[in-house]
């Protein structure tokens, strides 16, 4: 017994003594957060399901080894030789959408070529007008009862789902917003895209999401807003024709029930401004190319 307790304190000893306190502490924290982000990943999403059936066929594995069942053994054995090429076609979708976030990093609001500050602000005026047309124009949905799916291009690029649909490229009003999603219009039943503050397309298709934790309640126009939020970091209004209620999907989740003021403060902070970041005066901090202009700059 005494022999035991002296070998695994001259292994622990032994571990410290080797141990490079900065390299092996950071690479032990980024193993952790790979792992802790492949679990988040998987988590709540067809993957969990398959990855369960990946982890019997691992069992049944170490069992035919066990009792010497050659035929399984070879099957398996089979199976596990291209396990890499079946679990990226397995989890295309999962690793498509890792990939999707990480590009969606604070990375991407570096600005290379630099924006002029008389464009910025004309691109960041033109968002206001899409804005408020969006809200006024929805304010009238609701009270018609008709729905309406819009979605607002942010940095990444919708090029594949504006090709599904038609493209229009105009100024943003409340008519014309209106009058896309009448429910006789052609283009009402698809989407409609703002890009850079202009009603780019309509009557385009989106995605629709896996997530099983979605209500049941909830139809295709929502299940639709939450799939390209999940695709991209687009922002979603959902307009809903059976009880006018609003909705945004950002990010794979979906919030409800805005009231038109809620509406217009979650684009314009989703769309101009960042509320996460603020200067050294308290002022909020831009995303992309927009600012806030100080008193200062007045």
């Amino acid at each position: 017994m005494a022999d035991f307790f002296t070998n695994v304190w001259n292994g622990i000893v032994a571990f410290f003594a080797s141990y490079h306190w900065i390299r092996d502490t950071v690479d032990i924290i980024l193993v952790a957060f790979v792992i802790y982000s492949v679990i988040k990943l998987v988590r709540d999403s067809r993957a969990e399901q398959l990855l369960k059936g990946i982890l019997i066929f691992a069992l049944a594995f170490f069992t035919a080894s066990l009792l010497e069942l050659k035929t399984m053994h070879y099957l398996l054995e089979m199976v596990f030789d291209n396990i890499l090429i079946i679990v990226i076609i397995i989890f295309q979708p999962e690793i498509r959408r890792a990939l999707e976030q990480v590009g969606h990093s604070r990375l991407r609001n570096i600005n290379l070529f630099g924006m002029g500050e008389d464009a910025a602000e004309a691109e960041a005026k033109q968002w206001q007008r899409a804005i408020s047309a969006t809200c006024t124009a929805v304010e009238t949905l609701q009270r018609q009862k008709m729905g309406a799916l819009i979605v607002f291009e942010r940095n990444t690029k919708l090029g594949e789902i504006i090709n599904s649909g038609t493209v229009l490229d105009a100024d943003p009003t409340p008519e014309l917003i209106g009058n896309v999603f009448f429910n006789k219009a052609p283009l009402h039943d698809g989407a409609m895209i703002m890009r850079e503050g202009k009603v780019y397309a309509a009557g385009c298709i989106l995605p629709l999401t896996d997530n099983l934790q979605i209500s049941s309640e909830l139809g295709t126009r929502h299940r639709a807003g939450v799939g390209m939020s999940e695709n991209s970091d687009a922002l979603v209004v959902i307009v809903s024709e059976e009880t006018g209620t609003v909705s945004m999907a950002v990010g794979g989740e979906l919030k409800r029930n805005f009231s038109l003021e809620a509406l217009r403060v979650a684009l314009e902070n989703g769309i101009l401004w960042d509320r996460t970041r603020r200067d050294k005066d308290g002022e909020r901090k831009s995303i992309g190319p927009f600012r806030r202009k100080k008193k200062s700059d007045k």
